[in-house]
């Protein structure tokens, strides 16, 4: 009888050692989940160039609520206490420096928009994040990952630990486009001054300004409208200003000078500051020669043309001479209209990615990895894409 009973005890606590595992995996199955899935969606794409999809909460709303951040270092903590669970820890320092970009907006013959993007810096490892948040917009966005501080060793598609640590590029996006057709995309401003606004609301980080405005705003005028409802404080180190447009016609750029926030309509943005304010014009030499030479351009432009404006005011085309070094490590023409873009990674422009958002799978239908010879839009419409051009 006494066997019997221990037999069955035993039983009973094989049973519910059973059950607490079942229990442990599927609470770790429920916490991990979706970031164990956006690990493993990393993908290399050629080196130094990833792409990774993330679908579910990513912790921003959470981000919002808990008084957001006021520094780099206030998004790695927020991150290491949510998002990553542990996973996240910086290895290095944050890169700072100044990068100088471009960015145009213009109409086709048929009245359909584009956006263009080039982002220069020195060589760095990047990544394209699509993301699909359960309380957000759709969105497609670049990342420079040596902004993360991983340390030189960091592989993105490495270990399981280091594909974790690659999901906080969602939080440092430096342009992007939402399902809306909304673009953002961040630019140095022309000096050092850096912003850090103390009016008591919720503070943001340049990029995770990005970032709210890719998940929340449908438009230019959304845009604006959250960004006064934020404290703003530089990342990295350095003056930012942001060129925002959308599938509406609208483009403006918002830059911050003395702590308050100043917005000017303008088509083309470079490195000097562009609003109506004592640093108007304040920047480099070289950021007004690319702004007049995408400022010349006029007459219809379709993805085409956008695509060799942008390698016109590429930066092989200013070579140093001080010995330092710099390349236009992404290009980027944005539809906003057909949410959809070509990427054009490190200065080569007879080789696009083609992102698609809304497509019937993501992004990974519509990318490419042969030069394309169909209209972006109309590849777009093939996807399943419910495209009305803003002007009907």
């Amino acid at each position: 009888m006494k066997k019997r009973t221990a037999k069955r005890a035993l039983k009973w606590i094989g049973i519910t050692i059973g059950v607490l595992l079942i229990i442990i995996a599927a609470g770790a199955a429920v916490m991990f989940g979706p970031f164990v899935k956006a690990a493993n969606s990393i993908e290399k794409l050629e080196d130094g160039l990833y792409a990774m999809e993330f679908a579910g909460d990513y912790g921003f709303d959470d981000f919002l609520a808990n008084g957001g951040a006021a520094s780099d270092g206030e998004v790695a903590e927020y991150l290491v206490s949510f998002l990553s669970h542990g996973f996240y820890k910086a290895d290095g320092n944050v890169t700072t420096g100044s990068f100088g970009c471009s960015t145009i907006y213009t109409q086709d013959e048929n009245g359909t928009y584009f956006f263009g993007r080039n982002y220069d810096w020195a060589e760095c490892e990047t990544m394209i994040v699509h993301t699909k948040p359960e309380n957000g917009y759709e969105s497609v966005s670049t990342c420079c990952l040596d902004f993360l501080g991983f340390g030189d060793k960091y592989a993105p598609d490495g270990s399981m630990t280091e594909r974790m640590q690659s999901i906080a590029a969602i939080y440092v996006p430096l342009d992007g486009m939402n399902a809306k057709g909304l673009v953002v995309a961040d630019l140095t401003a022309g000096d050092d001054e850096e912003t850090y606004q103390r009016t008591g609301k919720v503070n943001l980080t340049t990029t995770t300004a990005i970032r709210l405005l890719l998940d929340k705003a449908a438009d230019v005028d959304e845009a604006v409208a959250l960004l006064k409802q934020y404290d703003m404080n530089s990342s990295i180190g350095i003056s930012h200003h942001l060129s925002i447009a959308d599938a509406h016609g609208k483009s403006i750029v918002v830059e911050y000078v003395n702590g308050e926030m100043l917005v000017s309509e303008t088509k083309v943005v470079t490195n000097h500051y562009l609003t109506d304010c004592e640093k108007r014009g304040v920047g480099s030499a070289q950021s007004r020669e690319r702004y007049d030479t995408l400022a010349a351009y006029s007459g219809p432009a379709g993805a085409p043309q956008v695509r060799d404006m942008l390698e016109s005011v590429a930066q092989k085309n200013y070579p140093k001479t001080d010995g330092s070094y710099e390349k236009t490590m992404w290009s980027i023409v944005y539809c906003p209209e057909g949410r959809c873009a070509d990427f054009y990674f490190a200065e080569n422009y007879d080789h696009e990615y083609r992102l698609i958002l809304l497509g019937k799978n993501g992004i990974k239908d519509g990318r490419q990895y042969k030069l394309q010879t169909k209209d972006l839009c109309a590849q777009a419409r093939e996807a399943g894409i419910d495209y009305k051009p803003a002007r009907e």
